[in-house]
């Protein structure tokens, strides 16, 4: 379904993005069918589910009146680099609090240059008070809240990868442009899962028989990661749903981990259908997928559509 432009965001994002059959003789001889969502492709600076994700909360943050994000992430956070340009571009400012206190002195790497480009403050902590912090944030006390704004005033908080309800909504908004979802009982969504966001709103919107699979990036999230995307269905739709699950075999050793095996995989995709593939999400998930085929998990039938949710690193 293809949807107006949105006149009411600074950013002019690239909607629909397109949906790409990938032709691929070793999925056909299994009976599986894959397409790309190129979401990736919906703008340059604040692409894929970061945009989706990130639009909800930005319109949110202006209508209550505030004039600063605060948000969290890593070295080589794409929703830091996100959050930088979106408020850029909202006339927001942002600040970023960084895990890795080692990081305040050391030259910056391109993603976090990236983000002081766009004039967020960089404030670096160790990796402890990074989680104390984000675990009182996510409880009802709201010291850890007071002790941020008392740092950096009245700022608009956006926890780690930018998820909570509205983000996973922005995210269900995808589904509708997918074509001829549901025109069979081989329907399957698959996205990467690093906080639950994207995997919970894709699973909320799906139509009735089409399941949803999420690939998780980190290591040692069983129980966790699923915790959370139940909890965003409760606190989102006030129901659960039973149309999703949470693979856990293709993290590849952890976050941003990238074996050898892994890397190979994604450099003979890359080189096979010419779509470069973001290493830490991306091709963890269409590794997954290729895995699930190979392991009989996606059946003869199946029609795959796995969603691109960032561009590869420069």
């Amino acid at each position: 379904m293809r949807r107006p432009p949105d006149t009411t965001s600074p950013i002019r994002p690239r909607l629909p993005s397109p949906v790409r059959d990938v032709a691929d003789p070793w999925l056909a001889d299994r009976g599986v069918e894959l397409r790309l969502k190129r979401d990736d492709l919906i703008h340059p600076l604040v692409p894929g589910n970061k945009w989706r994700k990130l639009t909800p909360n930005l319109r949110a943050a202006v209508e209550q009146g505030h004039t600063r994000l605060l948000t969290f992430g890593g070295a080589y956070s794409n929703h830091i680099r996100a959050v930088a340009a979106a408020g850029a571009a909202y006339g927001l400012s942002t600040v970023g609090v960084i895990r890795g206190d080692e990081l305040a002195d050391a030259p910056r790497n391109w993603s976090l240059a990236r983000a002081e480009a766009h004039g967020m403050e960089l404030a670096f902590v160790t990796r402890s008070v990074y989680r104390e912090t984000l675990r009182g944030l996510g409880e009802d006390d709201p010291g850890p809240l007071r002790a941020l704004e008392e740092r950096w005033g009245r700022a608009y908080v956006l926890l780690e990868g930018g998820t909570n309800v509205l983000a996973a909504r922005g995210a269900a908004e995808l589904v509708a442009e997918l074509p001829d979802l549901g025109r069979g009982p081989g329907d399957v969504v698959c996205c990467a899962v690093g906080t639950g966001g994207t995997l919970a709103g894709i699973a909320a919107a799906l139509p009735a028989g089409v399941r949803a699979v999420g690939f998780a990036v980190l290591k040692g999230a069983e129980g966790y990661l699923e915790r959370e995307v139940a909890a965003l269905h409760e606190r989102g739709w006030g129901r659960a749903f039973g149309n999703w699950r949470i693979e856990h075999g293709y993290h590849g050793g952890g976050y941003g981990r990238v074996p050898a095996e892994l890397e190979a995989f994604a450099a003979e995709f890359e080189a096979r259908h010419g779509v470069r593939l973001e290493r830490r999400y991306v091709a963890k998930l269409l590794w997954g997928v290729y895995g699930l085929v190979e392991r009989g998990e996606l059946a003869p039938g199946s029609r795959v559509t796995a969603v691109v949710t960032g561009p590869p690193d420069p």
